[in-house]
């Protein structure tokens, strides 16, 4: 199933994506339950009751976690041709450390950074110059555990959705650390929705991403360096997950640092994310 988040004759809501029909069903949330928490709502209750039923077409759509109750959980370094074409950027703190991380590397993004499907990115050319996309399996936990074992661990997501982890480079290289150029406002779209867990299959699900129409990312989640699995249980090592965490496993080769000379986003850019089974996630970029 595909849950949704949305905005509809001035209120928001949480839906059931009906994307073939072009239907959402408005569920029993909404208000500020739906403005905050958005599909997270729903994680450990019954299925509310179907209120209406409207086409996909008259709503707008948000990011489905609109405010994520704590930071985002990211990944960095976890494709093979990323690692490398990253290690090599200028950018990379852990580069000393060799290409290919021994252990997941771990940052986050903060809450207010999150916006939703048709959002605009903001670049503003007094913080950064060198802006990146990064297209990325979200993961939406549903159980929470501490100390989580790899072979329970896919047992605690309730689904997946599509980020996009917009990127300082230039912010990254100066504070030798990740959080500030991960984090600035806007720089964290996601969407369309979350696909609950049973629908995806992480050993084959195409990763892509386009800029301005020219396709620059094109993997696929079987050739993430550390699985979701693997991920959880490193995260949940001494730490508590909770229900609606959310987490990015990190982005395949193709992002703009990987060029030469680089590709960064600038004003009038539109970036299309694709990742196979759960939609498309699409935003412009502008000028603060």
């Amino acid at each position: 199933m595909k849950f949704a988040t949305f905005n509809w004759e001035g209120g928001t809501y949480v839906g059931r994506v009906d994307e073939e029909a072009g239907i959402m069903e408005c569920l029993r949330v909404g208000g500020e339950l739906a403005e905050v928490e958005g599909v997270t709502a729903l994680i450990g209750r019954d299925l509310p009751a179907v209120t209406r039923r409207v086409p996909l077409s008259e709503v707008r759509l948000k990011s489905p976690i609109p405010r994520p109750h704590r930071n985002v959980f990211c990944v960095g370094k976890n494709y093979h041709a990323h690692a490398k074409e990253f290690a090599g950027s200028g950018f990379d703190s852990s580069a000393g450390k060799g290409e290919v991380p021994e252990a997941p590397i771990v940052f986050s993004k903060v809450p207010e950074s999150v916006v939703g499907p048709g959002d605009a990115v903001r670049i503003d050319a007094t913080v950064s110059t060198a802006i990146d996309y990064e297209a990325e399996l979200g993961v939406v936990i549903g159980k929470g555990g501490r100390n989580i074992a790899k072979g329970d661990a896919l047992d605690h997501v309730w689904g997946y959705t599509v980020i996009n982890d917009v990127t300082a480079r230039d912010l990254q290289g100066v504070h030798s650390q990740w959080l500030i150029g991960k984090s600035q406002d806007t720089f964290c779209p996601m969407g369309p929705w979350v696909v609950t867990a049973d629908e995806i299959d992480l050993s084959d699900t195409a990763v892509k991403c386009w800029i301005n129409g020219e396709l620059r990312q094109d993997s696929n989640t079987g050739l993430l360096i550390f699985d979701v699995a693997t991920i959880i249980e490193a995260l949940s090592n001494g730490i508590t997950l909770k229900a609606g965490d959310v987490i990015a496993t990190g982005t395949p080769a193709g992002v703009g640092i990987g060029f030469k000379p680089p590709k960064y986003l600038v004003a009038g850019d539109v970036m299309r994310v694709e990742i196979g089974g759960i939609g498309v996630l699409e935003n412009p970029v502008e000028a603060w």
